[in-house]
């Protein structure tokens, strides 16, 4: 059984460093979660090491994208500079090993037009799709300056990868504060902020019309869908009020694809596949901050209902969608 996982990530060292030499209120401090235990080093290796625990989890072919906030928070001189020296970084490590690695760009979204001409040339590459993420400084992925960027990403045919934020400044102070700073970061991340920031992207994406006017475009979510597939029943009534062609469910499941992003819960496999169908769902280990074993990849699979539907989540749903 072949095994793609498709939410695979990398660092960029002088990408991060600008990133934390901007001020607090632009900066990122989830990026001190990249240094913990060995996780800097396994985000650096894009070489032999990261083939060899590729191998230790029976994983055939991963899907590289930086750790996020990729350039979001950069002005868009730095961050245009930047995306073009991470994917030529990244080009170049699947070169070396292009039956095992493939990539998504990262895309300068503080200057749009410039997101664009980076997609077409990543396109021309060979990368196989783009992660953006939550927010890009103080804006959200529906403002209308990004079109362009989603509409290049539905004429070429390359899905887009909306990944987890941390929320911005404010939210935090408003949501997350009132703790200890190490409980007040997990909070507004990894226990709960990343998720509901991700879901409100690409629900605010759907409710701005996005599918109606790109109906090519297809999406990717991590974390069994961010937690929005679990709501669906409340947010399918934003249809009437945003004046959608369809309801919010039923996009969906025509342009959303899922991820498990190293979560091997069956009890939300059973329930992912209750609300979309099996050839929307992707695997994923999230490396390296979720680090499931070959064992535990093969008894999670072992929850498929179908030996069609375990083949459709290990592979054959990333080949269609990414053209691997």
């Amino acid at each position: 059984m072949t095994v793609i996982a498709i939410e695979e990530h990398w660092n960029l060292p002088e990408l991060t460093a600008a990133v934390r030499a901007l001020p607090p209120d632009r900066g990122d401090p989830s990026t001190v979660l990249d240094d913990h235990g060995d996780n800097a080093s396994l985000l650096h290796d894009l070489g032999d090491g990261r083939i060899a625990g590729m191998d230790r989890q029976g994983v055939d072919v991963q899907v590289l994208s930086l750790a996020p906030p990729g350039t979001h928070p950069l002005d868009a001189t730095e961050a245009v500079r930047l995306a073009t020296t991470a994917n030529n970084t990244v080009a170049a490590a699947v070169d070396r090993y292009p039956d095992r690695l493939k990539a998504l760009a990262t895309l300068p979204m503080g200057d749009p037009a410039a997101a664009v001409a980076e997609l077409e040339r990543t396109t021309a590459l060979g990368f196989v799709g783009a992660m953006v993420y939550g927010r890009v400084g103080d804006l959200p992925l529906d403002d209308p300056r990004f079109d362009e960027v989603f509409a290049s990403a539905a004429a070429l045919g390359r899905p887009v990868f909306v990944h987890p934020q941390i929320p911005g400044a404010q939210v935090r102070a408003a949501s997350y504060s009132g703790f200890d700073p190490v409980t007040e970061l997990g909070l507004a991340t990894f226990g709960w902020g990343w998720h509901l920031q991700a879901a409100e992207a690409v629900l605010r994406l759907i409710v701005r019309g996005i599918f109606d006017r790109h109906p090519g475009l297809q999406l990717v979510l991590g974390h069994w869908g961010e937690l929005l597939l679990f709501w669906t029943d409340r947010v399918d009534s934003l249809s009437r009020v945003a004046h959608l062609d369809r309801k919010v469910s039923d996009y969906l499941r025509s342009n959303v694809h899922i991820t498990c992003s190293g979560m091997l819960n069956p009890t939300l496999l059973r329930h992912t596949l209750e609300v979309t169908t099996p050839d929307r769902l992707l695997f994923s280990t999230d490396h390296p901050f979720q680090r499931p074993t070959a064992g535990d990849i093969r008894d999670f699979l072992d929850h498929f209902p179908t030996d069609e539907s375990r083949e459709q989540f290990t592979s054959g749903n990333a080949r269609a969608l990414f053209g691997i």
